[in-house]
């Protein structure tokens, strides 16, 4: 297997999280995305999409979406289970990992892509380019300041996003938290539940890729 990453990218980051908490070790390939090395020619080969992550199996398949990555690892590495014990558990790790995408992760991503000097021109991710709507920031930091609350009052009883066991929602969660500063956007002090959890996640060795 190859890893295609970018280490100041949040995307491929929740990946290598979900690497390090099943103990693999992968090796990886750094990909330019400040110099545009992921819209090259060889690159959209590799993913027509061109984004990161992409993990390159053996045979030659090439895995993009960071939440395939995982469930391809989860299949072939399956201890630690960070994707649901049995039928129903899984689901609800499902669930809420696709929720916290879309109310934090991307929201975080309408705000940041849509403000960022660099990013002009490439609003969205992928092989085309797309103006920046500035009235989006603002409707993606309201987003943000939901997630916010939602994740606070998720884990009200219990110390993960799903229960007693850390998963994949939790990964997705802790990593828009982080994005999130990118846009200058902090849990607020009394949302004591996210904070209490956002620092025992923190502390997790896997936290420092």
């Amino acid at each position: 297997m190859k890893f295609y990453d970018c280490s100041t990218a949040p995307s491929p980051r929740r990946v290598r999280i979900f690497i390090a908490e099943k103990g693999l070790d992968i090796p990886t390939v750094q990909v330019d995305l400040r110099n545009g090395e992921h819209l090259t020619e060889s690159f959209r080969k590799l993913n027509p999409w061109c984004t990161v992550p992409v993990l390159e199996l053996d045979d030659g398949t090439a895995l993009s979406e960071a939440v395939a990555v995982c469930r391809y690892l989860e299949e072939t590495h399956p201890d630690p289970p960070l994707m649901g014990m049995d039928a129903r558990d899984r689901a609800r790790v499902a669930m809420w990992e696709h929720r916290f995408e879309i109310d934090g992760f991307l929201a975080v991503t309408e705000a940041f892509r849509n403000q960022a000097r660099g990013l002009k021109g490439r609003a969205l991710t992928g092989p085309d380019g797309a103006d920046q709507i500035p009235e989006l920031v603002q409707r993606g930091r309201g987003r943000v300041e939901r997630f916010f609350a939602d994740l606070d009052r998720q884990l009200a009883g219990h110390p993960f996003v799903t229960g007693e066991r850390y998963t994949i929602a939790d990964i997705t969660a802790q990593v828009a938290v982080d994005f999130a500063g990118w846009i200058k956007m902090t849990l607020p002090p009394d949302h004591r539940h996210a904070t209490a959890w956002y620092d025992r996640v923190s502390q997790r060795p896997s936290a420092a890729t």
